[in-house]
C-alpha cells in the first residue's frame, strides 16, 4: 500500500468526529498520509457520497485506501465492507448504495465484509453509533498501513450482491436527450447531468448548436429556455445560460458568473429530468 487515505463523511468538521477518526488512523501508523474529499455530504444522502467518490477516485495513485461514512443505518444489519476496485484502489464503507457509481462507472473486483472481531478499534466494543471511527477508521488505517493485507479484512461477499441505488439512464430517441440531474457543483451553482458527451455528439449536436433546455421535477417543469452548447464559459456572455462538458464529460449547466440551480430552485436524483433538443429557428 501507498499509505494514502481518504476521508468522506456527513460528520461537518464543526464537532470533533472527524478529528477523532484522524486520531484512530495515525495512531494505527504515524506514518500515514491522511487527506479529505469532503465532509459537507448533506446529512444522510447515500447518493451524493457514491457520487463524490466517483468524481474524485479515478485521479488517486492506485492503493490508496477510500474511507466513506455516510451511514444513516449505523447499528443496524446493514453490512460494513471493503472493496477493491478495477483500478486497484479500495474502499470502506457501510453496503448501502455508496459504492453505486464506482460499481458501475469503475468496476468493483473484489468485496469483503470487515469482520469486526479482528479490525474494530480496541475497547470500542460497546459502541454502536459509531463506526466510522470504531470500524471505518480503524480498518482503513490498518489496510493502508500494511498491517493488514486485503484478504485478512474478513470473508469474501459476492460483488453482484453490493447493494447499488437506481440510475436512469440517459437516452436518445429522435434527436431529443433525456437525461437526470445527478449532482450539483456546489460552490457555483452549475448543475450536472448523467448525458456523456459521447450521447450528445450521436445527437449530431456541435458546438455552437442553440438547444432547447427543459427541466421537470416528477412531471412538474421547472424551467425551460433556449441555450448554447459551449466549450467553456467563454462561449456566454455574463449572466447567460449555457451548456458545456463537465471535468467528469458529462452535461452540466450553468449561468455564466451566476448559479443555476439557486436560481431556479433546482435539486438533484432520479426525479429530476432534463430534455435538450434543437431549438427551432423562429
Amino acid at each position: 500500500m501507498n499509505k494514502n487515505i481518504v476521508f468522506q463523511t456527513d460528520f461537518g468538521t464543526s464537532d470533533g468526529a472527524v478529528s477523532a477518526m484522524y486520531g484512530v488512523a495515525i495512531s494505527v501508523d504515524p506514518a500515514l498520509r491522511i487527506f479529505d474529499l469532503t465532509h459537507d455530504i448533506p446529512q444522510f444522502n447515500i447518493w451524493e457520497g457514491s457520487y463524490r467518490l466517483y468524481q474524485t477516485i479515478s485521479y488517486w495513485p492506485e492503493e490508496t485506501v477510500f474511507v466513506s461514512v455516510v451511514d444513516p443505518g449505523v447499528g443496524s444489519d446493514r453490512l460494513s465492507i471493503v472493496v477493491k476496485t478495477a483500478d486497484n484502489q479500495y474502499v470502506v464503507t457501510p453496503d448501502n448504495g455508496t459504492l453505486t457509481h464506482i460499481k458501475k462507472n469503475i468496476g468493483i473486483v473484489e468485496a469483503r465484509v470487515i469482520d469486526e472481531k479482528v479490525n474494530r478499534l480496541p475497547r470500542s466494543g460497546e459502541s454502536y453509533t459509531f463506526h466510522g471511527r470504531d470500524v471505518y477508521a480503524y480498518t482503513g488505517a490498518r489496510l493502508a498501513a500494511n498491517v493488514i493485507s486485503f484478504a485478512e479484512v474478513g470473508p469474501v461477499i459476492d460483488v453482484e450482491d453490493i447493494i447499488e441505488l437506481t440510475i436512469t439512464e440517459p437516452s436518445v430517441n429522435q434527436g431529443v436527450i433525456t437525461g437526470t440531474i445527478d449532482i450539483l457543483d456546489v460552490r457555483f451553482g452549475n448543475i450536472w447531468t448523467n448525458i456523456s458527451r459521447e450521447l450528445f455528439q450521436q445527437a449530431g449536436i456541435e458546438y455552437g448548436d442553440s438547444l432547447e433546455v427543459t427541466i421537470a421535477n416528477h412531471l412538474k417543469q421547472v424551467y425551460k429556455n433556449r441555450m448554447t452548447f459551449g466549450r467553456s464559459f467563454a462561449d456566454s456572455r455574463l449572466g447567460e445560460p449555457l451548456l458545456y462538458v463537465n471535468s467528469l464529460d458529462k452535461l452540466g449547466v450553468a449561468i455564466n458568473q451566476g448559479s443555476f440551480a439557486k436560481a431556479y430552485h433546482i435539486e438533484t436524483g432520479a426525479n429530476w429530468k432534463i430534455t435538450i433538443r434543437r431549438a427551432v429557428e423562429s
